[in-house]
């Protein structure tokens, strides 16, 4: 049982292996240095997203890394 004095950051758990976390419209556009404009080009354009039940759009960063050198090609 933990204690409820723990904070945030020791209550955090290593992720189960193969789990990849999806990253939000903000992250992915800090991940490649663009804007908000960039992105949705980019997603008018193919780059995939991921469904999700909130609010805005979820991104895995493998599946748009492939989609990169797939449309550079």
């Amino acid at each position: 049982m933990q204690d409820a004095r723990c904070t945030k950051a020791q209550r955090r758990v290593p992720l189960p292996a193969g789990l990849v976390p999806l990253l939000t419209q903000r992250e992915i556009e800090t991940y490649y240095g663009v804007s908000s404009w960039t992105i949705n080009q980019w997603r008018r354009a193919g780059m995939p997203d991921e469904p999700f039940a909130g609010r805005g759009r979820r991104y895995d960063l493998a599946k748009c890394q492939a989609w990169h050198e797939a449309s550079a090609a």
